[in-house]
């Protein structure tokens, strides 16, 4: 009887230290909070963000990303702007590099708008905090898909790799919106 009790004991132990090792190295539960990337994700959805992603390779335009804006609070948006990159909006069209870029996630948040109303206002990433010419090595530029309630890089600047937590993967919560994110 104690040899089962100290077997159980053991097994708890190592489930508990893999659980630990998934939950920091690879793998963390996200909630996304507030309007900023309707009609993408709604506030309350749950996510599973890869930690993995970015230690294996460079993050791409239009991944979801979760990073830290402050020491206490995480945000989601989309990247727009690589290392390199120039971004710049007219007439609610994203152009990178002087070449205009589709942006299909965004066509539900557009078809809600009021006919005469646009998504994204006009702006060049010179007009960002930073008054960079392009994105910055190491850096992204960051906007969420509802352009008109979202607190990115637009007011943020540009975020540092440094500060990303990881690609947003999957939405599990509610079951009615299960998929994977991008």
């Amino acid at each position: 009887m104690k040899q089962q009790w100290i077997d159980w004991i053991k097994a708890f132990a190592i489930a508990a230290v893999l659980a630990i090792i998934v939950r920091v190295f690879l793998f963390a539960p996200v909630v996304v909070e507030g309007p900023s990337m309707l009609t993408t994700l709604h506030s309350g959805d749950h996510l599973i963000v890869s930690k993995l992603h970015y230690s294996l390779g460079s993050p791409d335009r239009f991944d979801v990303v979760v990073f830290h804006a402050t020491e206490r609070k995480d945000y989601i948006k989309r990247i727009i702007g690589l290392p390199g990159d120039h971004i710049a909006y007219e007439n609610d069209q994203l152009y990178v590099n002087g070449k205009q870029v589709d942006e299909p996630f965004l066509e539900g948040r557009k078809n809600q708008l009021p006919e005469d109303e646009i998504l994204t206002e006009g702006f060049t990433i010179e007009d960002l905090p930073g008054g960079y010419e392009v994105v910055p090595e190491g850096q992204v530029l960051v906007l969420g898909d509802n352009r008109n309630n979202s607190t990115d890089s637009r007011m943020l600047g540009m975020i540092s790799e440094d500060q990303m937590v990881g690609k947003a993967v999957l939405a599990y919560w509610p079951l009615d919106r299960i998929r994977l994110v991008n």
